[in-house]
C-alpha cells in the first residue's frame, strides 16, 4: 500500500494507472478509523480496481467550539488498518497542502444543508463540501463511498455532486453498529463507561420506532415519540429528532414515502447522531 503525502505526488501516481483504465475509488475519511471506515473499503473494492482512502482532519468542517484540536489522530494506526483492509492507497496531506497560503475559495450546497446538523453547525457543510470537491479534483475517483450514518452529509454530497456535473458516482454505505446497537463512531472513544450506557438510548429509540413503523404506523408525531420515549428514559435531551425525506431531506410529517428518522444528542460533551432509514428510495 502506498501513502501519498501531497497532492503533487498523489497525482504523479494516480494519473498513469487512471491512463490505463483502472477504476478509482476514493473513500475520504478523517481518520481515527473502525470497522465502519473499513467496510466503506470494502464497498469501493467491489466497483473499483484501485482504492484510495483519505485522511485528513479537515479545519474547514470545524466550528470555533467544536473538537478540531482533540480529535483523534493516529495515522499509522490508520494505515495499518487500511492495508489489512486492502486498500491500495493512502492520501495523508496537510493542512498547508489542501489550504495553502492564499486560499479563498468554498463550495456551499443550499437547500438540504439546512436544519438538522446544519442547523446546529454553521459552516460545518461548506467545509466538508469544499473539501471533498477538492479531494474529488485531485484524485479524480470514478466512484466515492461515504457511510450512510452521516445521512445529511451524503444527501448534501450526492446533491453537489449532480448539481456540478461531477463525472463520479456517490455510493452510501450501510451505517454499522455495535453488538449492543451503538452506532460505530470515532467520538464513541470520548465516551466515559457511564456516557456510552447512556448513549444506547438513541439506538434503543430508533429501534423502537422502526418496529412501530413495521406494524404500519405511518403518523410522524407517533413515530417520533416513540424514539423519543427511549431519550427521556435515559435523560437526554435532543438538539433534533425528526422525520425527513430520505431524498431530499424535506420535513415529513406522515411516513408514507421514502424516509428517514435522524437523531443528535450531546452524552456528556460528546457529540452523537444516528438514523433509521425507515423506507429506502
Amino acid at each position: 500500500m502506498e501513502i501519498y503525502d501531497s497532492t503533487a505526488l498523489a497525482k504523479r501516481r494516480l494519473r498513469p494507472m487512471q491512463a490505463q483504465g483502472l477504476r478509482v475509488g476514493l473513500v475520504p475519511t478523517m481518520g481515527a478509523l473502525h470497522d465502519g471506515h473499513l467496510s466503506l473499503i470494502a464497498a469501493a473494492k467491489k466497483r473499483a480496481e484501485i482504492v484510495v482512502a483519505s485522511i485528513f482532519v479537515n479545519p474547514m468542517q470545524f466550528g470555533p467550539s467544536e473538537d478540531f484540536a482533540r480529535y483523534p489522530r493516529d495515522l499509522e494506526g490508520d494505515a495499518k488498518k487500511l492495508e489489512g483492509a486492502g486498500c491500495d492507497a493512502v492520501f495523508a496531506p496537510s493542512v498547508a497542502d489542501v489550504y495553502p497560503e492564499g486560499f479563498q475559495t468554498a463550495v456551499e450546497v443550499s437547500g438540504v444543508t439546512q436544519g438538522l446538523c446544519g442547523a446546529v453547525r454553521p459552516g460545518h457543510f461548506r467545509g466538508v463540501t469544499t473539501v471533498v470537491l477538492k479531494l474529488f479534483q485531485i484524485v479524480r475517483p470514478d466512484v466515492a463511498v461515504f457511510g450512510e450514518k452521516d445521512y445529511q452529509q451524503l444527501t448534501v454530497l450526492r446533491t453537489m455532486a449532480r448539481d456540478l456535473a461531477l463525472d463520479v458516482e456517490i455510493i452510501g454505505a450501510p451505517l454499522l453498529r455495535e453488538p449492543d446497537g451503538l452506532a460505530l463512531s470515532s467520538r464513541n472513544a470520548y465516551l466515559s463507561p457511564e456516557e456510552r450506557r447512556q448513549a444506547l438510548a438513541l439506538s434503543r429509540g430508533l429501534t423502537a420506532a422502526a418496529a412501530l413503523y413495521a406494524q404500519g404506523e405511518r403518523d410522524g408525531s407517533a413515530l417520533l415519540a416513540q424514539a423519543r420515549q427511549a431519550l427521556d428514559q435515559a435523560g437526554l435531551s435532543p438538539e433534533y429528532l425528526e422525520l425527513r425525506s430520505a431524498v431530499d431531506l424535506a420535513p415529513l410529517s406522515r411516513a408514507d414515502q421514502a424516509c428517514v428518522i435522524l437523531v443528535a444528542v450531546r452524552v456528556g460533551k460528546t457529540r452523537l447522531i444516528d438514523n433509521w432509514i425507515l423506507a429506502r428510495p
